[in-house]
């Protein structure tokens, strides 16, 4: 896009502004909580059943239709791939504006085809492979999924061991991912796969783009704890997947997989985990039902939560300002990591007031209900990179500390 051509930033928020007015009811102020009114739900991750969470996604997918067809579903991207071609800082502030508008809630398997994998590609692949994906991508119509994770290399990607074998202009793939979020509904998946058996974790992997409907990809859900099926496990029994799909070069696997995990990390960011209930508002009304708000030591956890809460937000401002430069640093970690130790702070304070409450359902409401974030926050410290692996990338990437001793072979991101 011409400079000249450009909006100033308050020329784009005013337009926006007017179209999603015209568009979207905006959202209505938070109501004050009121204990025994409204649902007690109290959770991070959903519970649906399939049926619910397709009618979700579809509701997600259908409004980013409407902002691509309006010019507001691709903001930074350039125009040959589909987007609008303005800078970064004007994608983030109609973020910021959209927030005030009654929008669908996040679908984990749209955020992070949009949010994850979209942008990855639009930093490693070719030419061909942006207009081929980035528009259908970024406007809903494709969806893709992230295959990293295994039962043998968790943390340690460096033990990746889902195999793609050249064979002509194909790779063959045979192998297993676990955890990936969204793999039930999507088009195609962004696997990292070992290429070479003897290298080392700089060179031994690829980057493929798989279609989730090739022969030979099985999908099955795993269920949590909190008795939902959001993540899966794949299976790979001789996938053969065109060379066309590989992103970057045969051997830089490791280097794309940062990328990738940058942008996820940058991703949770700029959402900071605050889409979810009011939790700070929720422990304070649990402790006054408990009789407990009087008590200095709950009194001094809730203080502590509201002032880190604070300091989370701030820190997740300035994680995805930076991001906004480029591709994100080790920002993001240190953003992920003050959310989740603030989130398990939350877990802690619920159980210490609640006691038997929280694990033995009564029917009393607000107290039970707590059972389920509890049970959620494991898997929040383990997404995205685990809180010890955060420490790592905030010592090495951030305070220039020396590397962690690593065994030779492996790798921890």
């Amino acid at each position: 896009m011409d400079a000249a051509s450009v909006p100033t930033l308050d020329e784009f928020l005013s337009a926006a502004r007017e179209w999603l007015i015209a568009n979207v009811p905006s959202r209505p102020p938070r109501g004050r909580l009121v204990w025994g009114k409204g649902t007690d739900k109290v959770s991070l991750f959903r519970d649906s059943s399939p049926e619910q969470e397709r009618a979700q996604l579809d509701e997600v997918l259908a409004w980013q239709r409407t902002k691509f067809d309006a010019g507001y579903g691709a903001i930074s991207y350039p125009v040959e791939y589909g987007g609008a071609g303005l800078p970064r800082s004007y994608d983030s502030a109609f973020r910021r504006l959209e927030r005030g508008f009654a929008i669908p809630p996040v679908a984990d398997a749209a955020s992070i085809s949009l949010e994850i994998e979209a942008p990855s590609i639009l930093e490693l692949g070719t030419d061909e492979q942006k207009r081929r994906w980035l528009a259908p991508m970024r406007r809903g119509d494709l969806l893709c999924c992230q295959l990293f994770s295994e039962p043998g290399a968790g943390s340690d990607l460096g033990s990746i061991a889902l195999r793609a074998v050249r064979d002509g202009d194909d790779w063959v793939l045979d192998g297993q991912k676990v955890w990936t979020s969204g793999a039930q509904f999507a088009h195609l998946g962004y696997a990292i796969c070992r290429t070479d058996r003897d290298a080392d974790r700089r060179s031994a992997f690829t980057a493929i783009v798989v279609p989730m409907d090739a022969p030979g990809v099985t999908v099955r859900p795993l269920r949590q704890m909190t008795g939902g099926a959001c993540f899966n496990e794949v299976f790979f029994d001789g996938v053969r997947v065109p060379d066309a799909n590989r992103v970057g070069e045969v051997g830089s696997g490791w280097h794309a997989m940062m990328v990738t995990l940058a942008f996820e990390r940058a991703s949770a960011a700029e959402g900071g985990g605050g889409a979810g209930p009011d939790l700070l508002g929720r422990l304070i009304m649990t402790a006054q039902h408990q009789g407990l708000a009087g008590e200095p030591q709950v009194r001094q956890a809730l203080a502590d939560l509201y002032a880190r809460n604070r300091m989370r937000s701030w820190t997740g401002q300035r994680a995805a300002a930076k991001a906004r430069a480029g591709v994100p640093g080790p920002e993001g970690s240190i953003s992920k990591l003050t959310m989740t130790r603030w989130l398990q702070s939350v877990s802690d304070l619920a159980t210490t007031m609640l006691g038997p409450s929280l694990v033995a359902d009564t029917g009393e409401w607000g107290t039970y209900a707590w059972s389920e974030l509890v049970c959620t926050i494991p898997g929040v410290r383990l997404g995205g990179g685990t809180d010890e692996i955060q420490k790592n990338t905030i010592a090495e990437r951030a305070l220039g500390l020396p590397r962690e001793p690593r065994a030779t072979g492996g790798a921890t991101v």
